[in-house]
């Protein structure tokens, strides 16, 4: 396979579209704490001076959704003058409507179940939509995710930590990195590039924000992977002053590449945020990385990616596809039977096996939904590896 560079990038939670995927998933958290059998798909749409959010939820709670926003962008910092946008000043419109009754019959009422058929409770829950979703994992790190995404991550971590704690206080809440890794093979080498985009105080000099961004965050997430051969590049377009929502809209759902494996794999047709669990983009991908996870972590190859479908209303899944890239120990079959013997696909049972009706999904807004180590995600977990041995046995 020979040299290879490969590119990751990620976002920081002040960036505009991060914003607006927090205040889908606070959303969703605030009625999921009142009414966890609510249906919820919450959109996000900001721009300068103004908060639009809409989108389908049925529930028994009420939420005071101006309070809820203005506290997110508070909390993310848009919190003082000069930024361009402020908690306090701009509006907020609210226009959600109920979700269709033909979905919410769909989902309550499994094809499984229909006219006497299944009688396991598990298939009493139909997929919220039709698509296909992708789960991977990969051996560059600990966490079994490629090692530019996590870089890219930790980089956007650091700089909104650096900025809340004062130690960089000339930094503003918007930023972006990106992360290029020289692979030989399979196996990453050295960081060729690094990028960061920082938004910054407008009295900074270039000098001290070049100095500070790299000795406070890049060299301490990127370490070892640094020689003297990588270009690390700090605001390369010149000065960002003016950022977040005040430069650029914000939609969520626009990051789907940054919330999952940073371009490794492909990704199926919808986001994450803002959907409840019976919404099978955001239940059954957080399944499958848990099935590519243990598959890796169980020592059947160093690298897979798993394929699922589902249609609208119906509980198992259409099909269930799995590529190791050349890299499996056993035939890609082998493996294939042995998650299928192991993980339970259906929405129900994912929803079970996770406790996914609980208020966990705000701190996965930014950051990426895997690979998490500052969360107890139950899908992260590799508590699967020895069945999956025993299956293939």
């Amino acid at each position: 396979m020979g040299r290879v560079y490969l590119t990751s990038e990620s976002v920081t939670e002040g960036h505009p579209d991060k914003v607006a995927d927090r205040v889908s998933d606070a959303v969703l958290d605030a009625i999921l704490r009142d009414d966890p059998d609510a249906h919820v798909a919450c959109e996000t749409f900001l721009t300068t001076g103004l908060v639009v959010v809409g989108g389908e939820i049925t529930t028994t709670t009420y939420i005071d959704v101006p309070s809820l926003v203005r506290g997110v962008l508070s909390v993310i910092g848009y919190d003082r003058p000069g930024l361009g946008f402020h908690f306090q000043d701009c509006a907020v419109l609210s226009a959600i409507k109920g979700q269709s009754p033909d979905i919410a019959g769909a989902v309550g009422h499994a094809l499984e179940t229909r006219d006497g058929g299944s009688k396991d409770p598990l298939d009493a829950v139909g997929a919220g939509d039709q698509g296909i979703m992708f789960g991977y994992a990969r051996s560059d790190t600990e966490t079994l995710m490629p090692l530019p995404i996590h870089l890219a991550h930790g980089l956007t971590r650091r700089l909104a930590a650096m900025r809340k704690e004062g130690t960089l206080p000339f930094l503003r809440p918007d930023g972006k990195s990106q992360v290029t890794i020289e692979y030989d093979g399979d196996k990453p080498v050295r960081a060729d590039t690094i990028l960061i985009a920082a938004q910054h105080e407008p009295d900074v000099s270039n000098e001290d924000l070049v100095e500070g961004v790299t000795e406070e965050i890049v060299r301490p997430v990127v370490g070892k992977w640094l020689d003297k051969k990588t270009h690390i590049l700090i605001n390369s377009s010149g000065r960002f002053v003016i950022g977040g929502p005040a430069s650029d809209t914000g939609v969520t759902g626009r990051k789907i590449i940054v919330d999952t494996y940073g371009g490794f794999c492909p990704h199926g047709g919808g986001a994450f945020s803002g959907k409840d669990p019976t919404k099978v983009d955001r239940s059954a991908s957080y399944m499958v990385r848990y099935a590519a996870k243990n598959v890796v972590a169980a020592g059947l190859a160093r690298e897979v990616e798993i394929q699922i479908a589902y249609a609208i209303g119906r509980a198992a899944p259409l099909a269930v596809n799995l590529d190791t890239h050349g890299t499996g120990k056993i035939p890609d079959e082998r493996i294939r039977k042995a998650v299928l013997d192991t993980f339970d696909f259906r929405p129900r049972a994912i929803i079970d096996e996770f406790r996914l009706l609980r208020p966990i999904y705000e701190p996965l807004s930014s950051y990426g939904h895997f690979g998490r180590v500052d969360l107890d995600l139950p899908w992260e977990k590799t508590d699967r590896t020895a069945a999956l041995q025993a299956a293939v046995r």
